[in-house]
């Protein structure tokens, strides 16, 4: 299928092509990402983290509290941090207390820290995974970062701007209805059918990823 089929749906549904252009989300050039200090992507990794099964809104508006409360999520500190540091946050009113999600710091901390090992920084890490192997990079973050299976890798990736898609519920209702995904969107199988045709729509338009899986969501009724 032609991504000119999902485009026309999507400006009809949004009034047209600057309206459209308007929703669509920002892509960060790789040097800027390189540029990014780990602690920002430690800090968004855990944003995405409690994001997940929660409300949206809540998070968002304690997040001042979060970065206090986490002192600027340090990965160099985390990844060492005490178990008595971990347990005290567990009853910080700062934040939400979900013990589950207040371990994953450490751990994300931890993935950070081997990777600037190798790359120099996260940053630098993502700047060169390519695109066009999301799921490779999906299936990395889940295999050596902790809950970052699910959707929260693929939110956290748009967040900082890194150009790829996103599995929403509209883009996976969009692409079985055209016969793209015949998988769970979760196993690697159904992520590898959405990036092919991502990638074929990619070089057909050339047009970001992101923007890409953007429209493609903006074709199903809400």
């Amino acid at each position: 299928m032609k991504f000119s089929v999902f485009y026309q749906q999507a400006l009809a549904r949004k009034g047209g092509e600057q309206a459209l252009k308007s929703l669509l989300p920002p892509v960060t050039e790789k040097h800027r990402l390189a540029e990014v200090g780990d602690d920002r992507y430690l800090s968004e990794i855990t944003r995405c983290i409690f994001k997940a099964g929660f409300v949206w809104r809540v998070i968002e508006n304690k997040w001042p509290d979060f970065e206090a409360a986490f002192e600027g999520f340090v990965p160099a500190y985390w990844q060492q941090v005490p178990p008595e540091v971990l347990e005290q946050l567990a009853t910080d009113e700062r934040i939400v207390r979900n013990m589950q999600k207040i371990r994953t710091v450490p751990e994300n901390a931890r993935m950070i820290m081997d990777v600037a090992k190798d790359h120099g920084s996260f940053g630098q890490f993502l700047a060169q995974w390519p695109s066009t192997d999301q799921v490779g990079l999906l299936l990395y973050l889940k295999r050596n970062g902790e809950r970052l299976g699910g959707n929260s890798a693929q939110y956290f990736l748009r967040r900082v701007g890194w150009d790829g898609f996103i599995l929403s519920h509209d883009v996976v209702t969009a692409l079985t209805r055209a016969g793209i995904l015949d998988a769970s969107p979760a196993s690697k199988k159904g992520m590898s059918q959405a990036q092919e045709a991502f990638n074929r729509w990619h070089e057909e338009t050339e047009m970001p990823i992101s923007h890409l899986s953007r429209i493609v969501s903006f074709t199903v009724d809400n």
